[in-house]
């Protein structure tokens, strides 16, 4: 059996303005923005060529056991690109505000670039140029 990973709940203070971010700044796709549910909105984003999706909503920490998250605790979070100058290029332009390139060896994968979001919420963007040739699923 597949066990996919397809949605992250991310913490965030204002919905409307993380989505606006996500969405302008990053260029995710906004896939839903509405209430599911009588009281219950939410926003769930997707990155260009990803199966995993974000999602905000101040009721979706209900549902999940455990403590809610506070706002900008999430680091580490990651997307991958082929071609590290292209996704600097296109992100820089949408006016996304992102470190210099860190280049951590060689090896493809080993160079990143980082930002957060309105929040704190820290990613980073890893080349991996296998990617251009073989898609994630193809790769593992």
């Amino acid at each position: 059996m597949d066990y996919t990973l397809e949605v992250i709940p991310l913490p965030v203070t204002d919905i409307d303005r993380a989505r606006d971010f996500y969405a302008d700044k990053c260029g995710f796709h906004v896939d839903i923005d509405g209430e599911v549910a009588p009281g219950i909105r939410l926003v769930q984003l997707t990155p260009p060529g990803s199966g995993c999706s974000v999602i905000l909503g101040d009721t979706v920490w209900e549902a999940t056991p455990g403590p809610t998250p506070a706002p900008g605790s999430y680091q580490g979070l990651q997307l991958v690109v082929a071609d590290l100058k292209q996704a600097r290029e296109e992100l820089t332009a949408r006016g996304l505000e992102l470190s210099e390139t860190v280049s951590y060896g060689e090896a493809d994968g080993a160079s990143f670039m980082y930002f957060t979001d309105p929040d704190g919420n820290g990613w980073c963007v890893q080349e991996y140029k296998v990617r251009a040739a073989r898609p994630l699923r193809e790769v593992i």
